[in-house]
């Protein structure tokens, strides 16, 4: 009989076992499922008979495919609320994730997006396979990369976080790893294998660590360590427009496939992805980043790009937004320097970080 819970809670020996359990909708994340794990999480932190954690998703299709998009999207059309408090118990999640004091393996297997990626990328062990596709695509539905995502790309090496921010592109395990958004490669035919051995009762074997790094493999060679020239150069341009020029005149034909992809984004969201990850890699802590993320949420939530993007990918599938502005061109720099602005009369901060966390945009520009 199939258990229809949408997290699983299994204490394997020590170890207690999160399984997200919406194999059907690539265990998007439901509000319910974020207060599920945030639960768990702190029970396991107070119960000294579980010594670590291991997440993994329902299915052989992925971990986690993101937030419920079609809620976020019916939510917004509505005007709602709903998808500002599942965003404040998320974030909340992930802070926790990146604070947990005991071991937490993420088993990145398979689609591993958005939302996805919050639950899993800031864990203290993060394994991905063959089969990963890790991403933060949201300037596709005329959003911004949330979750602390700005964070962990912010902290890519040269400009490749730049790169998968502000293009939504998947990368495979090698990739991953090179951008610190994985740890280890471990082929997907050993994942139960690993899961029994983290199930068996501690003694006095080796670390939960020194077990993954046991099952760990050199993962297929990935793609950017050889594209970081042009990555380089052409993403640490101060503004999007800049980006695109100095893509178009590579004359490398990657990098002009990267600029044709950039133009079907919503030009909105492309500028104040731009500035969230250079502002991400001005403040200290995960939290100050949370902090921000919530701000800009809140303000992409109210734009008519969010809603006219998920109907154009997610529900019509035309494949055809009509971003408004239309055009980098048209994007007022005092708008993109909105999203960052304290919330207003009536709305509450996050507030996870002390002190404030609101840096001047230099006019809106992301340098």
């Amino acid at each position: 009989m199939n258990d229809d819970r949408p997290v699983l809670l299994e204490k394997r020996g020590t170890c207690l076992h999160l399984t997200l359990n919406r194999p059907r909708a690539l265990n998007a994340l439901s509000h319910t499922m974020v207060r599920l794990l945030d639960e768990a999480l702190s029970h396991a932190e107070q119960d000294e008979s579980i010594h670590s954690v291991l997440l993994s998703g329902a299915g052989d299709r992925g971990l986690c495919a993101g937030g419920d998009i079609r809620a976020l999207h019916d939510d917004a059309r509505a005007s709602g609320r709903e998808s500002l408090r599942f965003w404040r118990d998320e974030y909340r999640l992930n802070a926790r994730i990146a604070r947990f004091p005991k071991p937490y393996v993420a088993l990145m297997d398979g689609i591993v997006m958005g939302g996805g990626v919050g639950v899993s990328a800031h864990s203290g062990i993060r394994v991905v396979t063959e089969r990963s596709r890790v991403a933060m695509p949201e300037t596709a539905i005329g959003f911004v990369p949330d979750v602390g995502g700005t964070r962990l790309l912010a902290t890519a090496p040269g400009e490749l976080g730049t790169h998968l921010a502000l293009t939504g592109r998947s990368v495979g395990a090698a990739d991953a790893v090179l951008c610190g958004l994985a740890d280890h490669h471990i082929p997907a035919r050993l994942l139960p294998a690993l899961t029994e051995v983290l199930g068996e009762p501690a003694g006095q074997g080796p670390s939960v660590a020194g077990i993954v790094q046991r099952f760990a493999t050199e993962p297929p060679t990935g793609e950017l360590a050889a594209q970081r020239d042009w990555i380089d150069g052409c993403y640490a341009a101060a503004s999007v427009e800049e980006i695109l020029r100095r893509l178009r005149e590579t004359g490398v034909p990657a990098a002009d496939a990267a600029a044709d992809e950039l133009l079907t984004k919503s030009p909105l969201a492309l500028k104040v992805t731009l500035a969230a990850v250079r502002r991400a890699a001005r403040l200290d802590s995960l939290e100050a980043v949370l902090d921000q993320d919530f701000r800009v949420s809140s303000r992409a939530f109210e734009h008519p790009d969010f809603v006219e993007g998920v109907r154009a990918r997610i529900i019509d599938k035309d494949n055809a937004p009509q971003w408004k502005p239309s055009s980098l061109a048209e994007v007022d720099d005092r708008e993109v320097a909105r999203f960052f602005a304290p919330l207003g009369p009536g709305e509450q901060e996050l507030g996870l970080a002390p002190g404030p966390t609101c840096a001047p945009v230099n006019g809106g520009q992301a340098g």
